[in-house]
């Protein structure tokens, strides 16, 4: 589960059947499972579905799930600065980065537009823990970036991704940014976990939790978002 800063206070709230808010029902209404709690979490086989609310003046969030491969979230936090959420589907690999194998990973989804947004839709891969954090970013919005500065554009696993490395005073963040931002499709997750070791920008880390979703800065008023379909091949 991804965590960047610590809250004192307990949000969690018992799981709902139905979320609504401001008048506007989630699809959350006919899923096998859905939750408003902080941290809520749903197992599902090898996967685990987190509504994950971790960042300072978070609003409200439910999540919902029929599979790890069709889920969303409906949420409705403030327009201001700073990570609300990382409402995500989590696999763990636990294998050295170079024989973690052919790692690949294809998804469909919907995201919400308009104005009052701010997001990214995005992998988290962790390497050791949470010592070393790979992002993979597919699709944003203007107002959102990356942690670090921009060291190169590179080629990896068929696409082009401009890549920037920095700190969030936690951990390492390794962050690649598809120059042709993309709502459906594949990322071959090995190559740039394996580029970033034989460039000397990460040390040879055991690959662990594999994680997608979005990181929701602002979706004032309500906004859903949607996986339409997503597979992890490892």
């Amino acid at each position: 589960m991804r965590r960047r800063s610590l809250l004192t206070a307990a949000l969690a709230a018992p799981v709902a059947t139905v979320a609504t808010v401001g008048g506007l029902a989630s699809p959350a209404q006919a899923a096998n499972w859905s939750s408003s709690a902080q941290y809520g979490q749903w197992n599902t086989g090898p996967y685990t579905l987190y509504n994950n609310i971790w960042g300072r003046g978070a609003g409200y969030q439910s999540i919902w799930a029929n599979s790890q491969s069709n889920w969303g979230v409906w949420a409705d936090h403030p327009n201001t600065g700073g990570i609300k959420s990382y409402p995500n589907v989590s696999y763990t690999l636990g294998r050295d980065v170079w024989s973690m194998g052919n790692v690949s990973s294809s998804f469909n989804v919907s995201n919400p537009s308009g104005s009052g947004l701010a997001y990214n839709t995005a992998y988290d891969v962790w390497g050791n823990g949470h010592a070393h954090e790979v992002m993979i970013w597919t699709q944003w919005t203007s107002n959102v970036g990356p942690i670090g500065g921009y060291v190169t554009n590179v080629n990896l696993g068929g696409r082009n991704w401009n890549y920037h490395q920095g700190h969030n005073g936690g951990n390492h963040v390794y962050s690649f940014m598809a120059t042709s931002q993309f709502t459906s499709g594949t990322v071959n997750i090995t190559p740039i976990c394996q580029w970033l070791v034989s460039q000397g920008r990460m040390p040879r880390v055991r690959i662990d939790q594999i994680q997608f979703g979005w990181e929701i800065t602002s979706s004032a008023g309500g906004r859903n978002f949607n996986v339409n379909n997503y597979s992890l091949t490892t």
